[in-house]
Formats: C-alpha cells, structure tokens, sequence
C-alpha cells in the first residue's frame, strides 16, 4: 500500500510527498518552505536516517516506521503556532483509536494513567500506550522573507520497531500486538489532523484543544517530577493552562507554571531524575 491522503485532508487542499527514506522529514519540509513551498505539504516516510527530536536527541525512524512532517506556513503569531503540538498529539491519538481495534491495546493502569485512554498525551509532546512512549512530536520553525515563518510539525511513530536503550520504557504498535502499517495510520492521521485543526481554527479554538488535551492526559493528578535546565522540581501535575503550560502544585503548596522541561512520572518522578 502507498501513502495516501484522506479524502478530507485531499479537499481542503493539502499535499503529499512521499519517500521510501529520507534524511529528516522536518529538515525537507524547512528546506522546501524557504524555496518558496506555500505549506499545507504532508512530507512522509517509513525511514528517517537522521531524526531528531527535542533538544537536538537523537529520534529512530528503522524501516517500516512512520515519520511524517506537516509543513505550513500559517499568518498570525508564532506563540499561538506553537500550540499546534498539542492539535497534533490530539490527531495522532484519535488517528490511532481509528486504525487499532479495540482490545488490541489494554488502558494502562501505572502512574502515569488515570485509565481512561488506550492512547495518552504526555507533556509537552509525546503518545504514550500502555504508559510507553509510542510517538513522538517536534515542532521546528524557519522565518521567511517578508517577516512570515513556516512550522514543520514532525511526528514520528514506532510502528513496528522501538528503542530499548531509552532512560524510559517505549513500545511499538507491533510489540502491542497491533497489526497496523505506516500507510494505514497514515491515512488516518492525515483525516484527524484536519478535523483538529479546524477545532484549533487559527488559535481562535484553543481553549476546546486544551479540553480535550486534558482528557487524554497521562498523569493529571499523579505525582511529577520535572528536569528544568538541570534541575528537578517535584510536585502533583493539576493541569496545562490558556497557553498550555504545564501546571504543577508542589509541597509546600505553591503552583508553578512550566514552559519547557522533561517530565518524569509515578515511581519514576519518586526516585532521583
């Protein structure tokens, strides 16, 4: 089967490029937005020589994986863009409830679960399946002649293979037990991708976003722990805010918001991070 676009995404005027491998499809999207690319551009792969995800970490995409890259080059603010990580780990799960057959995939029950979900969000931009680490999200951003940027939204998914030399447990839709391709997820991706988007609706549509981020959310209410810049901060995670910042109350009390760390739960968030 070949990659396709879902007939919605295909109407709404979205693109695909497709490759059997490709060095970074973030890196292509970028390349092609500061060539003149106008976005709306789905770039996909089922092998990435050199992936990356935050921090500049190392990202494995072997054969058979996917990695995928919506490129676009919206108006408006970057702050507001860079919420779309969160539309993005929203389509990524919805897209996979759409292609795993129920009972496939058991709801976790560990302390980075509230059990509601076979697929959770983990802040700021992983999917989690049975409290693994499935996906991963990054998003990476180029300015633009005329003042204009572009975003490419990279989303890359252990389909078949994961990596077993992690500091945290990851897993594959294969090692689960469920018999899906890259293809097919794909599909799906590329039709719940444009049904998010227009709930997100140019950042007017936030705050539905951040419901219905919080209704996936692996570890609301558990103990946390936070590596920010060296250091870790302790406390219970109570919620993301307007701007999806991760919200944490610690013991003595005090509510701290959080732009960017690493995030560690449950046993984990217990012992030394």
């Amino acid at each position: 089967m070949a990659f396709r676009l879902a007939p919605t995404a295909a109407s709404e005027g979205f693109r695909l490029e497709a490759h059997d491998s490709v060095g970074s499809t973030n890196a292509l999207a970028l390349e092609h937005a500061r060539a003149g690319d106008p976005g709306k551009l789905w770039v996909v792969s089922k092998k990435q020589e050199s992936g990356r995800g935050r921090r500049g970490r190392a990202w494995a995409t072997p054969e058979g994986n996917l990695a995928a890259t919506l490129l676009l080059v919206p108006g408006g603010e970057l702050r507001l863009a860079a919420t779309l990580g969160f539309v993005a780990g929203l389509a990524l799960a919805d897209a996979l409830d759409a292609v795993v057959p129920k009972g496939r995939i058991a709801v976790a029950l560990d302390g980075a679960s509230q059990g509601r979900n076979r697929f959770e969000l983990k802040w700021p931009n992983d999917v989690l399946a049975s409290g693994a680490k499935l996906a991963g999200i990054l998003l990476e951003s180029a300015m633009l002649e005329g003042g204009r940027f572009a975003v490419a939204i990279g989303i890359g998914v252990n389909v078949v293979a994961y990596p077993e030399d992690l500091p945290y447990p990851a897993t594959s839709l294969s090692a689960l037990g469920a018999d899906c391709d890259a293809e097919t997820l794909f599909l799906a991706l590329s039709d719940a991708w444009s049904e998010n988007a227009r709930m997100w609706d140019d950042g007017r549509g936030l705050d539905a976003i951040r419901k219905r981020w919080l209704a996936r959310a692996a570890g609301l209410g558990g103990e946390v722990a936070v590596r920010i810049d060296g250091n870790v901060v302790r406390g219970v995670f109570e919620t993301i805010d307007e701007d999806c910042r991760f919200v944490i109350r610690d013991d003595e009390g005090s509510v701290l918001t959080i732009a960017a760390g690493d995030v560690h739960f449950g046993a984990v968030a217990s012992a030394r991070v």
